[in-house]
């Protein structure tokens, strides 16, 4: 199902401003994700946290992600995108205001889960939105720029965290936090008033309501008797749900998207690790300098999905996801020379790796709006992010007793692997979205696709009512 009207739309104000209100829930993402890890020095000064109160406030975030990407996601494939659109951002709010006041470990760890719960349930909230109201020649770049928002945000982040560590020292972390409330209010206000998805309002029947949305956002008025069609033959396909992810051809496209997003974001954990050791030569390394040098990390891994956003547009999504796939591997593979390297080679690795991995980063969110239907978009979204997750917990929890035992090299080598398991699934099941609608991107081939149980009785009841008539 499409509307030409959307579709084909050129790009307008509201197209920029949604791209902007959308990628605001990425760029907090970044911000609050971060932000914390300056935070923590002074809180752990001041609330005495032992080095596993320490991990377990790190890790609550990540899996609050898991938790709120799975689950967010089918929420707003039920609910609607407008609501679940500004509840995960109030929540954002509420929580970062109460870690302003919080005292005890435990509190922080809850609230630290909660908020990964919101974050995680943004990605396919957001997403979704954004995917339906954009034109399809633009969809892909603007998709692309919400992911750069996230390092936008972990950049800032640094930055905010480094000035007020600069002017308030260590006993500044309660206006760090509280930093990221006063952002999280703003992007809310920036959402409140934003129109439901027209494709989302026609596949649970509501035509009227999708020709006001258009009509609101656009300017244009559908006829309602095509909206009617839209809406007739989405009804008459399957009620896409949870479990259709894993079953047929769907199975296949949620495999790939959530393995190429974990097979990317696992190894650049590593980088990020090996990052500040790289700047430490520069004297950026330690103090409250290392902040700066961890902006810099982001901005160059900003730098990266630059061109990438043209190219998923221009070239096409699966060559960009191939071939970025393919080089990332080559300047890991080189780091697998370890300590003995040049830190001149070392430097110029990282940033050929950080500008390589553009590609399948801005590709992130893309893949799982196009790739499956209007029903289960959001859901497919927040499974992706899921599984990401897993990655990035496994890339968190054991990169530091990889660096330990098996050392800078091999684990350089281990990243490459992972890397190479990526350009394979991407090489083996990537499909061409460019340019095409998300009625037709989100198809699937005649006979791939199992009959849900609904489609069943429905054959059954048909085969039985002309049983009787014959």
């Amino acid at each position: 199902m499409s509307i030409r009207a959307i579709d084909e739309a050129p790009l307008t104000t509201f197209h920029r401003k949604l791209t902007v209100a959308c990628a605001g829930g990425p760029f907090l993402d970044g911000y609050l994700l971060s932000i914390i890890g300056v935070a923590l020095i002074g809180m752990s000064n001041e609330l005495n946290l032992s080095a596993g109160d320490e991990g377990l406030i790190g890790a609550a975030a990540l899996v609050g992600i898991f938790v709120g990407g799975l689950f967010g996601g089918v929420l707003t494939d039920r609910l609607g995108r407008e609501a679940m659109y500004t509840i995960d951002l109030m929540v954002l709010v509420g929580v970062s205001v109460l870690s302003v006041f919080a005292g005890e470990s435990w509190q922080f760890v809850v609230l630290r889960f909660v908020l990964g719960v919101a974050v995680g349930a943004d990605y396919p909230i957001a997403t979704s939105l954004l995917a339906e109201w954009v034109p399809n020649r633009h969809r892909g770049r603007l998709l692309g720029i919400l992911i750069l928002a996230w390092y936008v945000g972990a950049a800032a982040a640094y930055v905010v965290g480094y000035v007020m560590a600069e002017i308030g020292g260590a006993g500044a972390w309660r206006w760090m936090l509280a930093s990221g409330a006063v952002l999280s209010a703003v992007v809310l206000l920036m959402r409140i008033g934003t129109p439901e998805s027209p494709l989302w309002l026609v596949n649970k029947g509501r035509t009227a309501d999708a020709q006001k949305s258009i009509e609101r956002a656009l300017g244009r008025t559908v006829p309602i008797d095509d909206l009617l069609a839209s809406s007739a033959a989405e009804q008459s396909m399957a009620q896409h749900r949870f479990r259709d992810l894993f079953q047929g051809a769907y199975l296949r496209r949620t495999l790939f998207c959530g393995l190429f997003y974990m097979c990317q974001i696992t190894p650049m954990f590593a980088l990020y690790t090996f990052g500040p050791a790289i700047l430490g030569s520069f004297g950026l390394g330690e103090g409250n300098a290392s902040n700066l040098g961890s902006a810099l990390i982001s901005i160059v891994f900003v730098a990266g999905c630059i061109p990438a956003l043209r190219l998923v547009d221009r070239v096409g999504r699966r060559p960009v996801i191939v071939w970025s796939f393919a080089l990332m591997a080559i300047p890991l593979a080189v780091l697998g020379g370890g300590d003995s390297l040049p830190i001149a080679v070392v430097i110029v690795c990282f940033c050929a790796y950080a500008l390589l991995s553009g590609g399948p980063t801005v590709l992130e969110w893309t893949y799982p709006n196009e790739l499956f239907p209007t029903g289960i978009r959001a859901t497919a979204g927040g499974v992706a992010t899921s599984i990401s997750r897993i990655g990035a917990a496994a890339g968190t929890l054991l990169l530091p007793i990889s660096l330990s035992r098996l050392g800078i090299g091999t684990t350089m080598l281990i990243g490459a692997g992972i890397t190479l398991l990526g350009w394979l699934v991407s090489l083996a099941w990537a499909e061409e979205t460019r340019g095409r609608t998300l009625a037709e991107t989100s198809a699937v081939p005649a006979g791939s696709q199992r009959p849900s149980a609904a489609d069943e009785k429905r054959g059954a009841d048909l085969r039985e009512s002309d049983l009787e008539r014959s």
